[in-house]
C-alpha cells in the first residue's frame, strides 16, 4: 500500500486549520461568538473614520482599497489609520495581494528612513555620521556620470553598428511614483544610454 504523503505548506495549513477549528469550538461551546466579536473589533476600529475610495499603488491591475482617516482631536491632523480591499470595486472585489494588503505601511511606518544613510564599499555596517541630500545627490552624479564614461559603449564591437548604450547602470522606476515621474525617469534613462529599465511593480 502506498503511504500518503503531504506538501510541508499543505500540512501547516491544515494545522492552522484543525488548531483554530478546536479553538472555536471551545469558546462556542462557552457560549462566545466568535463571529461576532471579530465584526465588532473590526467596526471598533473604524468608528469615527472617514471613509475614502482609492486605488493600489503597485502593479496596473488597479485593486480597489478604502482608506479609512481620522483627525487628531488635539493637533488637528489628519492621519490614516487603516487600508483594506474595496469590496465594491467590481474587478478585485476587495481582494489584495500581499504588497497591496501592505500599502499602509507606505502612509504609516515606524521603521522609514528619514535621513540620508551611506554604506562605504565592502562596508556591513552603515555609517553613524549624517550626510545631507545635497551631498548624497553630488555623489550619486558623481558617480553615475563616473560609471558612464567607464561602460559606454558607441558601436558593437565586431560590426560597427551605433548602439550608443552602457549596461553598467540599471534604471528603477518606482511603482508609488507618479505616472510622470516614471516617465521622466525613462526619458533621462535613455538618453544616457541605459537599456536594462525595469519598474518595481513587476518584482
Amino acid at each position: 500500500m502506498a503511504i500518503a504523503t503531504t506538501s510541508r505548506r499543505t500540512f501547516l495549513r491544515l494545522s492552522g486549520i484543525g488548531s483554530a477549528g478546536i479553538a472555536a469550538s471551545q469558546l462556542s461551546g462557552l457560549g462566545f461568538n466568535t463571529a461576532f466579536a471579530a465584526k465588532r473589533a473590526a467596526t471598533r476600529k473604524l468608528e469615527g473614520t472617514k471613509q475614502t475610495a482609492s486605488i493600489c499603488p503597485y502593479c496596473a491591475v488597479g485593486c480597489g482599497t478604502m482608506v479609512a482617516s481620522k483627525r487628531d482631536d488635539r493637533t488637528g491632523a489628519v492621519r490614516i489609520v487603516n487600508i483594506e480591499g474595496n469590496a465594491d470595486t467590481p474587478h478585485s472585489t476587495g481582494s489584495l495581494c500581499p504588497k497591496g494588503a501592505a500599502t499602509f505601511q507606505l502612509a504609516v511606518n515606524d521603521l522609514r528612513v528619514t535621513r540620508v544613510m551611506r554604506r562605504k564599499p565592502n562596508a556591513t555596517d552603515w555609517d553613524d555620521e549624517e550626510i545631507s541630500y545635497d551631498a548624497a545627490l553630488d555623489r550619486v552624479a558623481e558617480l553615475v556620470s563616473k560609471t558612464r564614461e567607464e561602460t559606454f559603449v558607441e558601436r558593437e564591437p565586431g560590426t560597427g553598428k551605433l548602439i550608443n548604450q552602457t549596461t553598467g547602470i540599471f534604471a528603477l522606476g518606482g511603482s508609488t511614483n507618479d505616472n510622470e515621474e516614471n516617465y521622466v525617469l525613462a526619458k533621462v534613462a535613455r538618453m544616457m544610454g541605459i537599456v536594462r529599465i525595469e519598474n518595481q511593480a513587476r518584482i
